[in-house]
């Protein structure tokens, strides 16, 4: 199995490139992210994920190692294959993605081409017990989760957006993000107005 290639960048492909290591030219399939991360005139590195079926064996290209344990996760929901996997990461960093999943932003996984608001839905519900603790590629860092308001109108509104169905660390989010950009002096029907809005479909 190969789990990472260095060497320099032959050429760009749609949806990949061929990384020239010692002369022999492997071709890869990539986020348009872990291609751009390549240097031109220089070498550079790719984390490979290497999948093997009947009638193909595919190298898939990885600008670091967050990105490729994202396209591991990814690949395991239903309905999200390898193209629609790379998508996701080409339109969305480790780190907006998992921002993404936690704020139950179905409008940004819509940006990546293949997801529907359908699949955008089934990623926020299967993913938003996941998200915390995926790496996103910043020196390592993981994502934590976000903090749940303790007392006051963002309590509440917590408490509210729970009865109306929505899980606490979307609900802790979303409401933390809407109170930041208010400031602390907006009242309970104002957070929870906003903070639907946020999260409504789009």
């Amino acid at each position: 199995m190969i789990g990472k290639l260095t060497g320099r960048l032959d050429s760009v492909h749609e949806g990949g490139c061929i990384l020239d290591v010692n002369g022999v030219g492997y071709l890869i399939a990539a986020s348009s992210r872990a291609v751009a991360a390549l240097p031109a005139d220089a070498k550079g590195t790719l984390w490979i994920e290497t999948v093997v079926r009947e009638d193909a064996i595919t190298l898939y290209g990885f600008a670091d190692a967050a990105e490729r344990d994202w396209f591991r996760l990814l690949t395991g929901i239903q309905g999200v294959g390898p193209k629609v996997a790379l998508g996701l990461l080409s339109a969305l960093s480790p780190r907006d993605l998992a921002a993404a999943i936690m704020a139950g932003d179905r409008g940004s996984l819509t940006r990546a081409p293949g997801v529907g608001p359908k699949l955008a839905v089934r990623l926020l519900s299967e993913l938003r017990e996941k998200v915390g603790g995926m790496p996103t590629g910043d020196a390592g860092f993981t994502v934590p989760a976000a903090p749940v308001p303790e007392r006051g109108a963002a309590a509440d509104a917590v408490s509210a957006l729970l009865n109306l169905g929505w899980r606490r660390p979307e609900a802790a989010s979303v409401v933390t993000r809407v109170l930041d950009r208010l400031g602390e002096g907006a009242d309970l029907n104002t957070l929870i107005r906003e903070s639907l809005k946020e999260m409504a479909p789009r």
